[in-house]
């Protein structure tokens, strides 16, 4: 099973590139990021079509995350538990049945925390201890799952094409960076480090001030997979060729193959 990570940075924008890739790629599930999109705006059809199942959490004009499976999706829940008030769209997890056994998967957006030190930053650091949380709750339950979507961490210096530019940047400060060992240390993989190492790949490259062009990149797209679930993985890859192509997102997709 094919399932991929992509933040489209907008479903309006990246109405002709995002099918132009599920076309090409064929992901059995796909979790979006970044939608900007209330629920009944969002163009099932453009993925319906397709054959896709559709769920979506979204928000006007920010934030907003979605699940679009060719399998059959159960229990769908919409926000990350542990804060009632909290009205951002940055969590949805799903069931997604396969023929011979079920993984739960869950798409993410974290905050990005700028500037730092700040209440956003604030807010990013209890975000992630809330996804900490709902973690070890998964984790109890002994399904197979995974975590996938746009973490804003930069794990580690070889994960930026210049990091001495991000030393301040709360992507890359060391209490996220702490935050996201807290979660490695439960005993997830990071699906991408498990198949490939060393520097130079990247996941983003910012529009601004040719990064794409330099290639002045960071890997903040990742897949955290429980043990279970690392058990199946068969190779993880970034499609950075995507960054390329007309009306890009900054993010390109990145995606596991497991034996599920």
């Amino acid at each position: 099973m094919k399932i991929a990570t992509f933040n489209i940075n907008g479903i309006k924008a990246r109405a002709e590139a995002l099918p132009a890739w599920l076309d090409e790629a064929q992901p059995d599930v796909v979790l979006l990021q970044e939608i900007k999109s209330v629920d009944e705006n969002f163009p099932r059809e453009l993925f319906e079509d397709r054959g896709y199942n559709v769920e979506t959490h979204g928000q006007k004009s920010f934030n907003g995350v979605a699940i679009l499976s060719k399998h059959p999706l159960e229990d769908v829940t919409r926000g990350l538990p542990g804060d009632e008030d909290d009205e951002q769209a940055r969590w949805i997890e799903a069931t997604v049945m396969g023929e011979r056994d079920a993984l739960r998967v869950c798409g993410l957006y974290l905050p990005n925390g700028n500037p730092a030190p700040g209440p956003k930053f604030d807010y990013k650091l209890a975000w992630m201890q809330r996804l900490e949380a709902r973690a070890k709750a998964l984790l109890a339950d002994e399904m197979p799952f995974l975590m996938a979507g746009d973490y804003n961490i930069i794990p580690q210096a070889e994960d930026a094409a210049k990091p001495e530019g991000w030393r301040e940047d709360a992507l890359f400060r060391p209490e996220s960076r702490a935050a996201w060992r807290r979660l490695m240390n439960l005993g997830l993989t990071e699906a991408f480090r498990a198949r490939t190492q060393g520097p130079g790949h990247y996941s983003f490259w910012d529009y601004q001030a040719g990064a794409w062009n330099r290639n002045n990149g960071i890997r903040i797209d990742h897949f955290l997979l429980s043990p279970t679930c690392a058990d199946m993985l068969r190779d993880c890859q970034i499609d950075r060729d995507v960054r390329g192509r007309d009306k890009p997102s900054d993010h390109v997709p990145v995606w596991v193959d497991l034996d599920f």
